[in-house]
């Protein structure tokens, strides 16, 4: 018995790890597309190339395991739904990166978890406490000291940024709606494959060929970036429970203002570590309530409800 219970343990750490890995290859998805958008590359040939490579990379990956089966979905619409919601996050936080420090736009989607809390009242018909809803308007009082619409540091790609954490944001809900129905393979298939052939059509009239080796360097690795996030991301869930892992996406404060000073030369400014700060611990509040209320909602063995 005894272990048993370190291998589950084991598989947490494990988990955390994974999802730590995940993390820190997001920052390195932003970091590449910041690099080849003030390169000179159209956001939309940066979005291409991030999700060709990742959909090259998928098939490659699962389709010799699970033939056919990684690319059938038992629920296609809610399946392309979720595509959608990724592709379009995708294509505004790009084009934000142009012009704004990757210090605030990954401070601005830590509003993630807070904008899901809200969002699963509707979708997914979650009933949320006065406690964390309050959390939810702290949260957003944190993304609006980073945006500031009524000082001069405002800059409109913000909202453009705002857009995308909504994106994101049920993107995560869909996926969560979609748990245990679908594998990781048809997953990363579908969410990698719709944008990469909705982009084929247009991504012809905006191509520009890299002049440089570090330019085609750059390109392949968004999309290898971006396939080994999402990849770890869904096996650190497989380990390890959700509300184990959310707070693991604040690591990100340290690995984009890493990036940010070493790659940019760009400085967090004290209003953006202020409001990461704020979200955080909003964020951190609302993980933390909706871990209890699992235990306390969790049926005893013997409950008729822990069959469902």
């Amino acid at each position: 018995m005894h272990h048993d219970v370190a291998q589950r343990e084991d598989k947490v750490g494990l988990g955390i790890g994974m999802m730590a890995l995940a993390v820190t290859f997001f920052t390195c998805i932003d970091t590449s597309a910041k690099w080849l958008v003030l390169a000179g590359f159209p956001a939309l040939q940066v979005v291409f190339a991030r999700y060709a490579v990742h959909f090259a990379l998928s098939l490659v990956l699962f389709l010799p395991r699970e033939g056919m089966d990684a690319i059938r979905s038992n629920a296609p619409a809610r399946q392309a739904m979720r595509s959608a919601f990724l592709f379009g996050s995708t294509i505004c936080n790009f084009t934000a990166l142009q012009f704004l420090p990757i210090t605030v736009t990954t401070t601005i989607m830590f509003a993630g978890p807070i904008a899901v809390t809200l969002l699963s009242i509707p979708i997914l018909g979650e009933r949320v406490g006065i406690h964390r809803l309050i959390a939810v308007c702290i949260g957003f009082a944190g993304v609006l000291v980073v945006i500031q619409p009524w000082g001069a540091e405002f800059h409109p790609a913000m909202l453009l940024n705002v857009l995308a954490m909504t994106l994101a944001s049920l993107y995560f809900v869909m996926t969560r709606l979609l748990a245990g129905l679908e594998s990781n393979a048809t997953a990363q298939v579908w969410s990698s494959g719709i944008a990469t052939i909705c982009l084929l059509p247009v991504v012809f009239f905006v191509w520009e060929w890299p002049e440089t080796l570090s330019g085609f360097v750059m390109m392949g690795m968004v999309g290898l970036f971006g396939a080994s996030g999402h990849i770890f991301a869904t096996n650190a869930h497989r380990l390890a429970d959700a509300s184990i892992l959310a707070p693991m996406v604040y690591i990100q404060i340290i690995t984009a203002a890493a990036a940010s000073i070493i790659v940019f030369g760009e400085w967090p400014t004290f209003w953006t570590l202020i409001g990461a700060a704020i979200i955080v611990l909003a964020g951190v509040y609302i993980w933390h309530r909706e871990r209890t209320q699992a235990r306390r909602m969790t049926p005893p063995p013997g409950d008729p409800r822990a069959s469902r």
